[in-house]
């Protein structure tokens, strides 16, 4: 093995944004190949694909993996997930497709919810987890669309339902009793857990120490620098054992430590094979979701881009500088322009609601290169579930 230093190497802000473009699959035309399998590929390399509601363009997920898709079809995720079933719904940071093979480790967080159920669920009554269970035993596979006999109570929470059955349903499924079988767009079917996967029960839990090296290296795989923040988004607790982790791989030699410049107090490490990451082609553009996994931790992406996105759909009007739904467009290794669009399904169109050149962005030297780019998005946008 070869000798590896225990003083940081100092990055050049450049060679950073490569080294994280490369292990985000950013940097080349089909990084997964074509095909269903591509999508298992990507969400087994990326570690998690996130969801969301928001419908004003496709659904993050699916735009998340046409980025590294080129002819992703929203049906190969119906593939993956509910035929066969090497991913699965469940929370990361947010609620996200992890593959299956991974389950062992978040096991431990659905005995948590099950033994202390976070507050948005301490309304739930023992009949109404019995009757979802007990429907969903004899009866299979249901949607809340199929329990039609709920007594309706006042909604307690905006995004709450009038209907007790479904909340039953969301607690069951973060307990681990239930997963979600199938989606189609945000409407979810659910089935008991090891009847889904053909298993006897759910796949012993992971260690709290294996679930911190899982973290790791999922963080290291995907982001390729990695801080302690970016590997536990969302998820400080966790931090002085990963910490720890880290500092034994460095005393081992297998992560370097290194130093961004211009990175203030934030200390990253990377394995040393991470480091030399292929060149792009500088004119490769992606038109991003502003959930990618790029996109989705501001603090690293300002440090990594110098660029400051802002999602605005919850900020009123007026005070909106990018717009109600805006998405970062990647040329090369920067971050160009902000594009707030919407989609026009009657006229299957995409429609520009406004244009924002950011960073060293400009018309004469990008703006065809956009065009182009949002040519393949609106196709995208109304292409077919599946091939043809």
């Amino acid at each position: 093995m070869p000798h590896t230093p225990l003083t940081p190497i100092t990055l050049d802000q450049s060679l950073a944004r490569r080294i994280w473009l490369h292990a985000q699959r950013l940097d080349g035309p089909a990084p997964f190949g074509s095909g269903a399998a591509a999508t298992q590929a990507a969400i087994d390399h990326l570690g998690y694909v996130q969801i969301d509601t928001i419908h004003v363009i496709e659904r993050c997920h699916h735009h998340i993996l046409w980025s590294r898709i080129p002819d992703y079809r929203r049906g190969h995720l119906h593939r993956a997930q509910t035929i066969e079933k090497t991913s699965f719904e469940y929370w990361t940071h947010a609620l996200s497709y992890v593959p299956t093979a991974d389950m062992r480790f978040f096991v431990p967080a659905m005995r948590q919810h099950k033994r202390d159920p976070k507050t948005w669920f301490e309304t739930v009554s023992r009949e109404d987890m019995r009757k979802v269970l007990t429907l969903i035993q004899t009866g299979g596979p249901l949607t809340i669309r199929d329990i039609e006999d709920d007594v309706l109570v006042e909604k307690d929470h905006a995004w709450a339902s009038r209907k007790p059955s479904k909340r039953a349903l969301q607690m069951a499924f973060y307990a681990g009793d239930l997963t979600i079988s199938e989606r189609v767009g945000m409407l979810k079917t659910y089935d008991l857990t090891p009847r889904h996967f053909g298993w006897d029960a759910l796949p012993k839990p992971a260690t709290e120490r294996q679930i911190a090296a899982y973290l790791l290296d999922r963080a290291l795989r995907s982001q390729g620098l990695v801080s302690l923040e970016s590997i536990c988004h969302l998820d400080a607790k966790r931090k002085p054992e990963i910490a720890a982790l880290i500092a034994a791989r460095v005393e081992r030699r297998t992560l370097v430590p290194v130093v961004i410049e211009g990175e203030g107090k934030t200390q990253h490490w990377a394995e040393p094979a991470a480091l030399e990451p292929p060149r792009r082609d500088r004119d490769l553009t992606h038109i991003l979701s502003p959930f990618d996994p790029l996109i989705i931790q501001r603090k690293r992406l300002r440090l990594f881009f110098g660029y400051d996105h802002r999602f605005e759909a919850y900020v009123p009007k007026q005070k909106r500088i990018f717009g109600y739904f805006a998405l970062p467009v990647l040329i090369g290794d920067e971050v160009v322009a902000v594009i707030d669009l919407k989609t026009d399904r009657e006229q299957r169109a995409v429609l520009i609601q406004q244009w924002t050149w950011v960073g060293l962005g400009s018309p004469q030297r990008h703006k065809a290169l956009v065009e182009d780019a949002l040519g393949r998005f609106e196709t995208f946008q109304f292409r077919p579930a599946v091939l043809d």
